[in-house]
Order: structure tokens, then C-alpha cells, then sequence
């Protein structure tokens, strides 16, 4: 071998192990790829592609007034089988001149971890006005708006509300905008394409019990609608809030999923 040859393997060699150490010490290459989920998911506009999509999550809208930790993408991800009955629903509606429009589906555990720490910096109440008006902030967990798990991440659980055809679209909320009460007439919160509920989603407050005697008239007959069209079909809805469903059998009743809601996590399914 000539020196010039060997001067130069012995460069090579030297570079691959700086690239080699360079690689064992840096954090990124060290971290654990992000998880993906199970084949029983999927994204449910593969399933219904009609369903109106309006990630709250994704966006500052929301009663912690910032985007959520683990929502990567504004997607509905759900298990197979309450995609599909969600699917047999939209059929439904449609027939009567309605959409279903999904605020939330499967929510991972690192945005419920997010919710928990938000609810325990009582000096944050930026988004009070509107979502947790006549809550005092020091009692949400006590009060069960805030927990440290959520049927959500097992991924058969969805917010949602029903639209009358044809869909109004729902302005972009700007952040620092004036905030309305989420109880206020629907006239005077944030429009919203759905119909009349009487409060608004997410909205921290008792007159969001679903058979609140309060609510009466066309809120309660749009209610209804929501409820006996998904009751049918196998969801079961939490009386404390008019918008939250879960299908059941759940294929995962005991695990908390934690892959971000993003289009790789579903890929291929």
C-alpha cells in the first residue's frame, strides 16, 4: 500500500468514527421513534370521507387557549368498528338533511397529560370566559372537567354535534379575540355550523348535562337527534356532556394509547 493510500484509509476510518460517536451522543438519534397505531385504527375520512372534520385540538380555540400536545395533524383517528358506525349514522342524517361534524376522536395520553398540568397552573385562566365561566378553576378536577385519563385514548370515544345541510363554514377563531360565555344564545357565541345545542363544545358547565331541564324547545329536539341517531347504532353518550360518545364493545377498553394523532399513525390501514 503507498503512504498516500494508507494517509487516506486512515482519514476514512478516523471520519466514520467521529460520524459513529457524533451519532451515539446526539439525543435526537437516541430518541425512540414515534409510536404508531394498532391496525384497529384508522382515519375515519378512509371510512366517510362526508363527515365534517373540525379538530378544535389543532387549533387555539380551545379552554387551554394553545394547540395540544400530540396533535400533529387536524385528523379524526377511531378504531375500526366506531368509525363505521359513525359511517351508518352519517347515512342516516344525511337522509334528513344533516351532517355529523367531529370536534375530537382518539386523543393520546401525552394531550391528557397536557390538560393536567394546564388545570393545575390556577394563574391561567386565559380562556375562562368562554369555556368555564361560573367554574372556579380550583375545582375541575373535583368537578370531573379535567382527569388524569380520558376514554379518548383507547380511541372509540369522539366529540362531536350534528350540521344542517348545506354546511355554513366555521370562521378561523383568532387568538385574543373578545371571548363570549358558551351558555350565551347561539346568536352571540362563536359561530358555529352546527345547530342549536344550547351551549357550545367543551363547554365547563351544568347546562351541558344532556337532559338538562333547562335546555328545551328546538335545543332539546337537536340533542335528541344526536342521541337517538348514535344510540342505535351502539354509541353511548355521557350525560354530563351533550357531545361525548362512546362506541361500545371498545376493542381496547383498558389501554391508553399514546401515538400522536398524525396521517403516519394510521398509514397503510
Amino acid at each position: 500500500m503507498t503512504r498516500r493510500a494508507s494517509v487516506l484509509r486512515t482519514l476514512f476510518a478516523t471520519g466514520a468514527a467521529l460520524v459513529s460517536l457524533a451519532a451515539a451522543t446526539d439525543p435526537a438519534a437516541q430518541a425512540d421513534p414515534e409510536p404508531t397505531a394498532p391496525k384497529e385504527f384508522v382515519a375515519l375520512r378512509s371510512v366517510d370521507p362526508t363527515i365534517i372534520q373540525e379538530m378544535r385540538y389543532t387549533t387555539a380555540h380551545n379552554f387551554v387557549g394553545e394547540r395540544i400536545d400530540g396533535y400533529k395533524q387536524p385528523l379524526c383517528i377511531l378504531t375500526r368498528p366506531a368509525a363505521k358506525a359513525l359511517h351508518r349514522a352519517q347515512r342516516q342524517l344525511l337522509r334528513r338533511g344533516y351532517s355529523l361534524k367531529v370536534y375530537d376522536c382518539y386523543r393520546p395520553q401525552r394531550a391528557v397529560d397536557h390538560f393536567v398540568e394546564w388545570a393545575k397552573d390556577l394563574d391561567d385562566e386565559a380562556m375562562k370566559e368562554e369555556f368555564y365561566p361560573h367554574v372556579d378553576k380550583s375545582r375541575l378536577f373535583e368537578d370531573g372537567y379535567i382527569a388524569e385519563k380520558s376514554g379518548h385514548s383507547r380511541g372509540s370515544t369522539v366529540d362531536l354535534t350534528v350540521v344542517k345541510l348545506p354546511a355554513r363554514p366555521t370562521r378561523p377563531y383568532v387568538p385574543g379575540e373578545p371571548l363570549v360565555p358558551c351558555y350565551a344564545p347561539a346568536s352571540e357565541r362563536f359561530p358555529d355550523s352546527s345547530v342549536d345545542m344550547g351551549t357550545g363544545f367543551d363547554c365547563f358547565d351544568t347546562l351541558s348535562h344532556t337532559e338538562d331541564p333547562r335546555i328545551q324547545g328546538t335545543q332539546r329536539a337537536n340533542r335528541q337527534l344526536l342521541t337517538s341517531t348514535l344510540s342505535g347504532l351502539g354509541f353511548v353518550n355521557l350525560a354530563e356532556e351533550w357531545w361525548h360518545f362512546t362506541y361500545k364493545p371498545e376493542p381496547f377498553p383498558d389501554t391508553y394509547f399514546d401515538f400522536p394523532v398524525a396521517r403516519r399513525s394510521v398509514a397503510g390501514h
